[in-house]
Protein backbone atom coordinates (compact mmCIF):
# COMPACT_ATOMS: atom_id res chain seq x y z
CA UNK A 1 0.00 0.00 0.00
CA UNK A 2 1.14 3.59 -0.77
CA UNK A 3 2.27 5.66 2.05
CA UNK A 4 3.02 9.17 -0.29
CA UNK A 5 1.07 11.06 -2.00
CA UNK A 6 3.17 13.30 -4.41
CA UNK A 7 2.95 17.28 -3.25
CA UNK A 8 1.69 17.59 -6.66
CA UNK A 9 -1.65 15.56 -6.91
CA UNK A 10 -2.19 16.63 -3.14
CA UNK A 11 -2.38 20.46 -4.17
CA UNK A 12 -4.21 19.85 -7.46
CA UNK A 13 -6.77 17.73 -5.29
CA UNK A 14 -7.04 20.76 -2.39
CA UNK A 15 -7.38 23.14 -5.80
CA UNK A 16 -10.49 21.40 -6.79
CA UNK A 17 -12.00 21.23 -3.05
CA UNK A 18 -11.88 24.91 -2.66
CA UNK A 19 -12.94 25.14 -6.27
CA UNK A 20 -16.01 23.04 -5.49
CA UNK A 21 -16.34 25.36 -2.49
CA UNK A 22 -17.05 28.02 -4.75
CA UNK A 23 -19.65 26.44 -6.82
CA UNK A 24 -21.40 25.58 -3.32
CA UNK A 25 -21.69 29.35 -2.46
CA UNK A 26 -22.59 30.35 -6.04
CA UNK A 27 -25.77 28.10 -5.19
CA UNK A 28 -26.00 29.09 -1.55
CA UNK A 29 -25.74 32.73 -2.42
CA UNK A 30 -28.56 32.80 -5.44
CA UNK A 31 -30.92 30.03 -4.04
CA UNK A 32 -31.81 26.88 -4.83
CA UNK A 33 -34.75 24.48 -5.10
CA UNK A 34 -34.51 20.77 -2.99
CA UNK A 35 -34.63 17.65 -4.65
CA UNK A 36 -35.64 14.44 -2.95
CA UNK A 37 -33.00 11.12 -3.61
CA UNK A 38 -34.39 7.31 -3.90
CA UNK A 39 -32.88 6.96 -0.59
CA UNK A 40 -35.47 10.23 1.34
CA UNK A 41 -32.37 12.09 0.91
CA UNK A 42 -32.09 15.70 -0.21
CA UNK A 43 -30.06 16.71 -3.35
CA UNK A 44 -29.52 20.56 -4.41
CA UNK A 45 -27.91 21.96 -7.59
CA UNK A 46 -24.63 22.59 -5.32
CA UNK A 47 -24.61 18.74 -4.99
CA UNK A 48 -24.38 18.42 -8.73
CA UNK A 49 -21.98 21.20 -9.18
CA UNK A 50 -19.64 20.33 -6.63
CA UNK A 51 -19.85 16.54 -8.00
CA UNK A 52 -18.86 17.39 -11.85
CA UNK A 53 -16.50 19.71 -10.71
CA UNK A 54 -14.41 17.40 -8.53
CA UNK A 55 -14.89 13.93 -10.77
CA UNK A 56 -13.72 15.69 -13.54
CA UNK A 57 -10.78 17.01 -12.04
CA UNK A 58 -9.61 14.54 -10.49
CA UNK A 59 -10.11 11.93 -13.94
CA UNK A 60 -7.81 14.08 -15.55
CA UNK A 61 -5.51 14.07 -12.74
CA UNK A 62 -4.71 10.62 -12.13
CA UNK A 63 -6.79 9.18 -14.68
CA UNK A 64 -5.15 5.80 -13.61
CA UNK A 65 -7.41 6.02 -10.32
CA UNK A 66 -11.29 5.05 -10.34
CA UNK A 67 -13.67 8.30 -8.97
CA UNK A 68 -16.90 6.55 -6.42
CA UNK A 69 -18.74 10.01 -5.53
CA UNK A 70 -22.15 9.75 -3.63
CA UNK A 71 -23.74 11.38 -6.58
CA UNK A 72 -22.44 8.51 -8.87
CA UNK A 73 -22.61 5.52 -6.78
CA UNK A 74 -24.43 3.18 -8.12
CA UNK A 75 -22.14 0.88 -9.86
CA UNK A 76 -21.89 -2.85 -9.93
CA UNK A 77 -20.47 -4.19 -6.91
CA UNK A 78 -17.79 -6.50 -8.88
CA UNK A 79 -16.47 -3.58 -10.38
CA UNK A 80 -16.06 -1.19 -7.55
CA UNK A 81 -14.65 -4.14 -5.35
CA UNK A 82 -12.01 -4.80 -7.91
CA UNK A 83 -10.43 -1.66 -7.62
CA UNK A 84 -7.46 -1.91 -4.79
CA UNK A 85 -7.53 2.38 -5.08
CA UNK A 86 -10.18 4.81 -5.39
CA UNK A 87 -11.31 8.67 -4.94
CA UNK A 88 -14.25 7.94 -2.63
CA UNK A 89 -15.96 11.61 -3.08
CA UNK A 90 -18.46 13.38 -0.77
CA UNK A 91 -19.28 16.22 -2.89
CA UNK A 92 -21.24 18.24 -0.66
CA UNK A 93 -21.50 16.64 2.98
CA UNK A 94 -24.52 17.94 5.59
CA UNK A 95 -26.67 19.05 2.84
CA UNK A 96 -29.51 19.29 5.41
CA UNK A 97 -26.69 22.29 7.03
CA UNK A 98 -26.79 23.61 3.54
CA UNK A 99 -30.75 23.65 3.29
CA UNK A 100 -30.84 25.38 7.05
CA UNK A 101 -28.01 27.80 6.18
CA UNK A 102 -25.84 27.44 9.08
CA UNK A 103 -22.85 27.07 7.47
CA UNK A 104 -21.62 23.73 8.64
CA UNK A 105 -21.70 21.94 5.29
CA UNK A 106 -18.05 20.57 3.97
CA UNK A 107 -16.85 18.96 0.58
CA UNK A 108 -14.95 16.11 1.29
CA UNK A 109 -12.30 14.01 -0.99
CA UNK A 110 -10.33 10.80 0.30
CA UNK A 111 -7.86 8.65 -1.45
CA UNK A 112 -8.32 4.82 -0.43
CA UNK A 113 -5.74 2.00 -0.89
CA UNK A 114 -6.58 -0.92 -0.12
CA UNK A 115 -9.54 -0.34 1.59
CA UNK A 116 -7.31 2.35 4.13
CA UNK A 117 -7.92 6.00 4.00
CA UNK A 118 -4.81 6.97 3.75
CA UNK A 119 -5.44 10.72 2.23
CA UNK A 120 -8.24 13.50 3.23
CA UNK A 121 -9.15 16.61 2.33
CA UNK A 122 -12.23 18.51 3.72
CA UNK A 123 -13.36 21.80 2.97
CA UNK A 124 -16.02 23.95 4.87
CA UNK A 125 -16.92 26.76 1.99
CA UNK A 126 -18.60 29.04 4.49
CA UNK A 127 -16.17 29.31 6.82
CA UNK A 128 -13.61 29.44 3.67
CA UNK A 129 -11.06 26.81 5.67
CA UNK A 130 -9.56 23.53 4.75
CA UNK A 131 -8.11 20.29 6.90
CA UNK A 132 -5.64 17.70 5.00
CA UNK A 133 -3.92 15.02 6.62
CA UNK A 134 -2.02 11.84 5.46
CA UNK A 135 0.22 9.45 7.30
CA UNK A 136 2.93 10.49 5.99
CA UNK A 137 3.15 14.13 6.66
CA UNK A 138 0.49 14.41 9.17
CA UNK A 139 -2.53 16.53 9.92
CA UNK A 140 -2.84 20.68 8.79
CA UNK A 141 -5.70 23.11 8.60
CA UNK A 142 -5.21 26.29 6.34
CA UNK A 143 -7.03 29.26 7.69
CA UNK A 144 -6.94 32.97 7.03
CA UNK A 145 -3.73 32.17 4.90
CA UNK A 146 -1.86 30.06 7.34
CA UNK A 147 -1.10 26.39 7.53
CA UNK A 148 -0.57 25.22 10.70
CA UNK A 149 -0.16 21.41 12.04
CA UNK A 150 -2.75 19.81 14.05
CA UNK A 151 -2.72 16.94 16.72
CA UNK A 152 -5.47 15.63 18.89
CA UNK A 153 -5.40 16.30 22.14
CA UNK A 154 -3.39 13.59 24.49
CA UNK A 155 -4.07 13.08 26.76
CA UNK A 156 -7.75 13.57 26.52
CA UNK A 157 -8.99 15.21 30.25
CA UNK A 158 -11.26 15.68 32.06
CA UNK A 159 -14.33 17.24 31.50
CA UNK A 160 -14.07 15.13 28.20
CA UNK A 161 -15.61 17.10 25.02
CA UNK A 162 -18.34 15.28 22.68
CA UNK A 163 -19.88 16.07 19.31
CA UNK A 164 -22.80 16.13 19.40
CA UNK A 165 -24.42 15.59 15.46
CA UNK A 166 -27.07 18.70 14.94
CA UNK A 167 -29.00 16.22 12.59
CA UNK A 168 -28.63 12.65 13.74
CA UNK A 169 -29.33 12.54 17.70
CA UNK A 170 -30.61 8.89 18.70
CA UNK A 171 -31.19 7.31 22.15
CA UNK A 172 -28.09 5.09 21.56
CA UNK A 173 -25.79 8.40 21.62
CA UNK A 174 -27.89 9.82 24.60
CA UNK A 175 -27.17 6.32 26.65
CA UNK A 176 -23.54 6.28 25.47
CA UNK A 177 -23.17 10.13 26.97
CA UNK A 178 -25.06 9.47 29.97
CA UNK A 179 -22.65 5.59 30.45
CA UNK A 180 -19.31 8.77 29.86
CA UNK A 181 -20.70 11.08 32.71
CA UNK A 182 -21.33 8.42 35.21
CA UNK A 183 -17.61 7.01 34.51
CA UNK A 184 -15.94 10.79 34.12
CA UNK A 185 -17.97 13.08 35.83
CA UNK A 186 -19.21 16.48 33.54
CA UNK A 187 -19.16 16.50 29.82
CA UNK A 188 -19.64 19.00 27.26
CA UNK A 189 -21.02 18.88 24.36
CA UNK A 190 -20.63 20.26 21.47
CA UNK A 191 -22.67 20.83 18.54
CA UNK A 192 -20.78 20.57 15.31
CA UNK A 193 -22.75 19.31 11.99
CA UNK A 194 -21.28 17.39 8.85
CA UNK A 195 -17.86 15.86 8.67
CA UNK A 196 -16.35 19.12 10.57
CA UNK A 197 -17.24 16.91 13.89
CA UNK A 198 -13.83 15.33 12.42
CA UNK A 199 -11.95 18.40 12.28
CA UNK A 200 -12.56 18.96 15.56
CA UNK A 201 -11.33 16.02 16.59
CA UNK A 202 -8.48 16.61 14.58
CA UNK A 203 -7.71 19.89 16.59
CA UNK A 204 -7.88 18.97 19.59
CA UNK A 205 -11.39 20.85 20.11
CA UNK A 206 -13.12 17.65 20.98
CA UNK A 207 -11.90 14.32 22.58
CA UNK A 208 -14.14 11.93 20.81
CA UNK A 209 -17.37 11.62 18.34
CA UNK A 210 -19.48 8.42 18.69
CA UNK A 211 -22.07 7.87 15.98
CA UNK A 212 -24.62 4.99 16.27
CA UNK A 213 -26.69 3.98 13.34
CA UNK A 214 -26.43 4.36 9.72
CA UNK A 215 -23.44 6.80 7.60
CA UNK A 216 -22.01 6.12 3.78
CA UNK A 217 -18.61 5.35 3.55
CA UNK A 218 -17.60 8.99 1.84
CA UNK A 219 -19.37 10.41 4.79
CA UNK A 220 -16.68 9.17 6.71
CA UNK A 221 -13.17 8.31 4.75
CA UNK A 222 -11.24 11.79 4.49
CA UNK A 223 -12.61 12.50 8.19
CA UNK A 224 -10.65 9.53 9.20
CA UNK A 225 -7.58 10.25 7.27
CA UNK A 226 -7.14 13.26 9.05
CA UNK A 227 -8.35 12.44 13.14
CA UNK A 228 -5.48 9.22 11.84
CA UNK A 229 -3.05 11.71 11.04
CA UNK A 230 -3.50 14.22 13.40
CA UNK A 231 -2.73 10.84 16.15
CA UNK A 232 -6.02 9.94 16.53
CA UNK A 233 -8.58 6.91 15.26
CA UNK A 234 -11.85 6.36 14.29
CA UNK A 235 -12.99 2.44 15.43
CA UNK A 236 -16.20 0.54 15.43
CA UNK A 237 -17.62 -1.03 18.90
CA UNK A 238 -15.16 -3.49 18.57
CA UNK A 239 -12.02 -2.16 18.12
CA UNK A 240 -11.60 -2.95 14.83
CA UNK A 241 -10.56 0.46 12.23
CA UNK A 242 -12.90 1.45 9.15
CA UNK A 243 -12.01 -0.14 6.12
CA UNK A 244 -13.76 1.04 2.70
CA UNK A 245 -15.10 -0.71 -0.15
CA UNK A 246 -14.64 -3.73 1.27
CA UNK A 247 -18.27 -4.77 1.21
CA UNK A 248 -21.09 -5.27 -1.14
CA UNK A 249 -23.04 -2.37 0.77
CA UNK A 250 -20.98 1.11 0.61
CA UNK A 251 -23.10 1.95 4.38
CA UNK A 252 -20.73 2.46 7.47
CA UNK A 253 -22.25 0.44 11.03
CA UNK A 254 -21.21 2.38 14.29
CA UNK A 255 -18.38 4.12 15.53
CA UNK A 256 -16.44 6.23 17.44
CA UNK A 257 -13.67 9.09 16.30
CA UNK A 258 -11.54 9.46 18.95
CA UNK A 259 -8.45 12.34 20.00
CA UNK A 260 -7.05 9.80 22.10
CA UNK A 261 -8.19 5.78 22.02
CA UNK A 262 -6.63 5.25 25.07
CA UNK A 263 -10.04 6.46 26.71
CA UNK A 264 -12.61 3.57 28.23
CA UNK A 265 -14.79 3.74 25.16
CA UNK A 266 -15.51 0.15 24.68
CA UNK A 267 -17.15 0.50 28.37
CA UNK A 268 -19.28 3.52 27.23
CA UNK A 269 -20.45 1.49 24.32
CA UNK A 270 -22.83 -0.89 26.35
Amino acid sequence: MAELIEETVRESVIALAQAAAADILDVYDRGFEVETKADDSPLTAADLASHRRIVAGLQRLTPDIPVLSEESAELPVATRRAWTRLWLVDPLDGTREFIKRNGEFTVNIALIEDGVATFGVIQAPVLDTLWWGDRAHGAYVRRDGVETALETRVPAIAPLRVAASRSHRDARTEAFMARMTADTGEIETIGVGSSLKFCRVAEGAIDLYPRFGPTSEWDTAAGQAIVEAAGGRVLDPQGRPFRYNQRDTLLNGDFIALGDARLPWASWCG
